[in-house]
């Protein structure tokens, strides 16, 4: 008990006895001061006293898919600083592979009495994956807002890029290179921000189903798309536009494994544009997110949320920027 009251003070920077005061709901302490307390308490793991668990913390989860992937990082600081100055503490969930899942994360984050969730990348994204744990919050009535696309039926509000510009500004961009051939490395069938990429393919390039050949599907990691492209690569395609900058990256791999050199035979853009897309060999022309617009109106609808005012559950589209580097280059032959 007296380690919980010291690690509790240190954390909320008062005394211990302000914290045995907050614990045994007394008189004598601020809101302020109080909420601090519950915040430190539950930031730390402590179960909140019986009487005290009926009241949310001022405390917000952030549940990512991974952190290996720059973007997640970069989204994570802009959310957590936004947060943090609007007065919440964040607690950042990232899933590992053999770990903590996703619903999983959802429990303890309502053990801990969150006032709120904020999910990127999650399986919210995918179609054919489980989704009851989304509908557990809905029960409880939590906020809760979705970075980028998700399955309509949740109905939770979205801040999403717009996937169709963006498509339309990388495969305008190798057209205007000269590329005819262009192909698609994608995510999971049922991934549905690469849905919506292949749809707004489809409607810029006029495809049909001949030309189903030039796209593949990969997880999101670089050797999933270096065998994804290489497919494509043999196939004849000079230009590949790619739903992640790590797709990219494993597409370039492809490219230089088959004797081919980019971008001399193979123009590739990625999608994000996270850290360290300007050092890679070569540099990475690619599609920016608007990582940090995103981030600040993810949290601004969700404290909309906690603090009872309705928000519109339709989705924000957030416009792109096509950043051109060096792996694109007029098609060979021009």
């Amino acid at each position: 008990m007296t380690k919980r009251l010291t690690e509790v003070a240190k954390k909320a920077g008062v005394s211990e006895a302000t914290v045995s005061r907050v614990l045994n709901g007394r008189d004598g302490v601020s809101e302020t001061t109080r909420t601090a307390v519950l915040t430190a308490l539950d930031v730390l793991g402590y179960e909140r006293p019986t009487k005290l668990r009926g009241e949310r913390a001022r405390l917000v989860g952030l549940v990512l898919p991974e952190l290996q992937n720059p973007i997640f990082p970069a989204l994570a600081e802009v959310v957590t600083g936004t947060l943090a100055q609007r007065g919440y503490t964040p607690a950042l969930c990232a899933r590992t592979i053999g770990g903590v899942s996703e619903m999983d994360y959802v429990e303890m984050l309502l053990d801990h009495q969150v006032s709120g969730v904020i999910f990127a990348g999650g399986s919210y994204a995918l179609a054919d994956a489980r989704h009851d744990h989304y509908r557990r919050l809905t029960d409880r009535g939590l906020p809760v807002v979705l970075v980028n696309a998700g399955v309509d039926e949740l109905g939770f509000p979205r801040v999403s890029t717009d996937d169709a510009v963006a498509v339309e500004q990388a495969y305008g961009h190798l057209r205007s290179l000269g590329h005819e051939r262009i192909g698609m490395v994608l995510g999971p069938e049922g991934h549905v921000p690469s849905r919506r990429k292949l749809d707004a393919m489809v409607q810029a390039a006029g495809w049909g189903e001949a030309d189903a050949e030039c796209v593949e599907r990969s997880s999101f990691s670089m050797e999933g798309a270096r065998v994804a492209a290489t497919k494509l690569v043999e196939r004849g395609v000079t230009g590949i536009i790619c739903a992640s900058d790590v797709l990219a990256l494993g597409t370039i791999r492809a490219a230089r494994r088959l004797g081919r050199t980019v971008p001399t035979d193979v123009s590739v853009v990625g999608f994000d544009d996270s850290a360290f897309m300007t050092c890679t060999d070569p540099p990475l022309t690619t599609v920016r997110q608007p990582i940090e617009t995103m981030g600040q109106a993810a949290v601004d609808l969700l404290v909309t949320q906690i603090e009872g005012a309705g928000v519109l559950h339709d989705e924000l589209l957030f416009e792109p920027e096509l950043v051109v580097r060096g792996s694109t280059a007029p098609a060979p032959g021009r």
